[in-house]
């Protein structure tokens, strides 16, 4: 069972994808989100949540705080099953009388063909939670692609099996720490800081 951990729709049930995902423990999404908000790194931020699965990630966001978030899934089922997380999650909201209005926004897209038409997107949080079977080099043609896409202050998290190497970061992105939780591996990274000649 995978559940929002915390937030206005905090224990709500989601549903996952019958096949092709691997959803994020609830264990480890909490330890992620520790992080991010020790950072303060989600509430009012606007999320990226490439290979969605079932949203688990960009809506634990949203529940906890975020502005908006856009979900990217290429397979029709579970863009599916994330805008039905997605509605419960509004449901949420609403119920919860918060007062919040987040926007939430189910792409179903493969991840590079986003990415080459999101022009003017801006994102403050990223989430990258490839297949493991997803080549370290796509990998690196995504982050590549995600970079101008990001606000200065922005955090990128890439989740991988734990014998994964470190992900190949493009100029413009830099790390900031791993985090291995079991057989799950997290990466944060941040924007580059621009160098200034002396």
């Amino acid at each position: 069972m995978t559940r929002i951990v915390s937030g206005f729709a905090g224990s709500l049930g989601l549903s996952v994808p019958k096949s092709g995902t691997r959803p994020t423990s609830d264990r480890v999404r909490e330890a992620m989100f520790s992080a991010l908000e020790s950072m303060d790194a989600v509430r009012g931020m606007r999320v990226l949540d490439l290979y969605a699965g079932s949203g688990a990630l960009a809506l634990e966001a949203v529940s906890r705080g975020a502005a908006s978030a856009v979900l990217v899934e290429q397979s029709a089922q579970a863009a599916a099953v994330c805008r039905a997380n997605a509605a419960a999650v509004l449901k949420s909201a609403a119920k919860a009388g918060s007062g919040m209005r987040p926007r939430i926004d189910v792409r179903q897209s493969s991840v590079r063909s986003f990415l080459a038409h999101a022009g003017g997107t801006a994102v403050d949080l990223a989430f990258l939670d490839p297949p493991y079977d997803v080549r370290e080099s796509e990998l690196a043609d995504v982050l590549a692609s995600l970079t101008p896409l990001l606000d200065a202050d922005a955090v990128v998290l890439v989740e991988r099996s734990g014998r994964s190497p470190e992900p190949t970061w493009p100029n413009g992105l830099e790390p900031l720490r791993k985090r291995s939780y079991g057989e799950t591996a997290v990466w944060f990274a941040q924007p580059a800081t621009p160098s200034h000649p002396e």
